[in-house]
């Protein structure tokens, strides 16, 4: 049998109401795998409960996301939820849930050996390893996969979201809603899976070494280490006062004089690191600045090492748009040239936000060059893929993984 992809997106205020929708429009489908993906505002146990009853025994991954969804036919809007579903018999998918607690690595560990486990697949090495979970720990998650796959196999996912940044993401496994948790979902497909993972920015030729970090301590006050996610400064300077000249003093003044929130002010100027070279050019991995530390440091949405060469970055609304069918298409090519039977697709929430009136455009260019199958797309804040054969946490991405058929 050949593997069927299946999208359903529906929007109300009513959370059954809309899975009621959404089951008429995929009509008679028993999938082995689901995506799920809902504004903040629907009811997670309702969804819970809903997908158990209609689709027994199919791995389950998702959770909330920014304002929404997308599919093949457009924008979903704020009260939209999205169903992808993927009917595989002859192929492998298992799904594990976890609250990150104190040791999130550890704890991707063990879901991932759950999720092989679930899939009856204890031991082997997936196709591809897909994560959802709270934003702010993801490089210690990718590190705990790493332990059992290396870089082996893709590991591509995101970073729940809200509409706002106010905390109010959660993530859905198959045992019901977390809010500070990891789902991991292991892929087996018999038709193989096409990926990529790209950001939509160039560098603006300016960079300097970050040269301090700030500090994180335990309970007694002791330095326990630094914390890759405040930069404190650039080249022996106030991190944000060097940012502020890189991007032509555009932060806001009093931000800049008394710390405060930039996240809307950097989401087309962000940081990034060098992540490798092919040939002559340098591919980066993306740092969002979150907000101006009281110390004139820039807090961040990933990691930053001490010692680092750190990249200004700039991009613009046209070129985010686009960029979604360039990794789109990047995806397809990988397949070799098989039917594409759907997609699912990562885009960043702060892209999203960034570009404003122009989203409806996003979720056209997929599908246009998509081919016009059916996909499914969510909004996080923050993403996780491979970049020159190495996993990684990054912010500002796009991905999209691609079903053959």
């Amino acid at each position: 049998m050949n593997v069927v992809v299946r999208s359903g997106v529906a929007a109300g205020a009513d959370t059954r109401a809309v899975l009621e929708e959404i089951d008429a429009r995929v009509g008679d489908v028993a999938p082995d795998f689901v995506f799920a993906f809902y504004g903040q505002d629907h009811d997670d146990q309702a969804i819970s409960d809903h997908l158990d009853r209609r689709f027994p025994g199919a791995a389950r991954v998702g959770g909330t996301s920014c304002r929404g969804v997308m599919s093949e036919r457009g924008l979903g809007g704020r009260s939209s939820i999205g169903l992808l579903l993927v009917e595989d018999p002859d192929g492998a998918y298992g799904a594990a849930s976890v609250p990150l607690g104190d040791d999130p690595a550890a704890a991707a560990e063990a879901a991932l050996m759950a999720a092989l486990e679930a899939a009856d697949s204890a031991g082997e090495l997936p196709e591809l390893i897909w994560i959802y979970q709270s934003p702010g720990r993801e490089e210690a998650v990718v590190t705990g996969l790493r332990r059992v796959v290396g870089d082996r196999c893709p590991i591509v996912g995101g970073s729940s979201a809200d509409d706002d940044v106010a905390g109010s993401w959660r993530q859905l496994g198959p045992d019901g809603p977390l809010t500070d948790g990891l789902v991991v979902g292991v892929l087996f497909s018999s038709g193989g899976i096409g990926f990529s993972f790209q950001g939509g920015y160039e560098p603006t030729g300016t960079t300097g070494i970050v040269t301090e970090l700030g500090y994180t301590a335990g309970e007694s006050g002791v330095v326990t280490g630094g914390s890759g996610r405040h930069i404190l400064e650039i080249d022996g300077e106030h991190a944000a006062d060097v940012y502020n000249r890189w991007i032509d003093g555009a932060l806001p003044d009093g931000a800049l004089a008394d710390g405060g929130t930039i996240l809307a002010d950097t989401t087309m100027s962000p940081l990034a690191v060098s992540a490798g070279r092919v040939g002559q050019v340098t591919h980066f991995r993306l740092v969002h600045p979150e907000s101006v530390s009281a110390a004139r440091g820039l807090t961040t949405f990933a990691n930053v090492d001490a010692g680092a060469r750190v990249y200004g970055m700039r991009g613009d609304r046209e070129r985010l748009v686009q960029r979604v069918g360039r990794v789109v298409s990047a995806a397809v090519t990988t397949l070799a040239g098989a039917d594409v039977a759907g997609a699912l697709i990562v885009y960043c929430g702060g892209c999203l936000l960034a570009v404003g009136d122009e989203a409806e455009r996003v979720s056209a260019t997929a599908a246009r060059d998509l081919g016009g199958v059916p996909y499914l797309g969510c909004f996080t804040f923050g993403e996780q893929g491979m970049i020159l054969d190495r996993n990684v946490h990054a912010n500002l991405m796009i991905s999209a993984i691609c079903f053959a058929r």
